[in-house]
């Protein structure tokens, strides 16, 4: 399903959105404060670990390009 992450121009909350076309991304309005004036952002993906896991996580991020918070390493 595309769910994408947007930021409100005027308040800076990140919310989700589900959306099916370039339409319903231009009428999208903040669910916080209600302004239509929103940007979208670069999701970041997580995968977890098995139990059974080598500690391996799949992940193609190295040290320099792992948002904070990253546990990948």
């Amino acid at each position: 399903m595309p769910i994408y992450e947007f930021r409100c121009k005027k308040c800076k909350k990140i919310f989700e959105a589900l959306i099916f076309s370039p339409r319903e991304e231009k009428g999208l309005s903040c669910p916080k404060c209600g302004v239509k004036q929103t940007e979208k952002v670069m999701s970041v993906s997580a995968k977890r670990k098995s139990k059974g896991s080598s500690g391996s996580t799949g992940s193609s991020c190295s040290a320099t390009s792992c948002p904070p918070g990253c546990s990948c390493h």
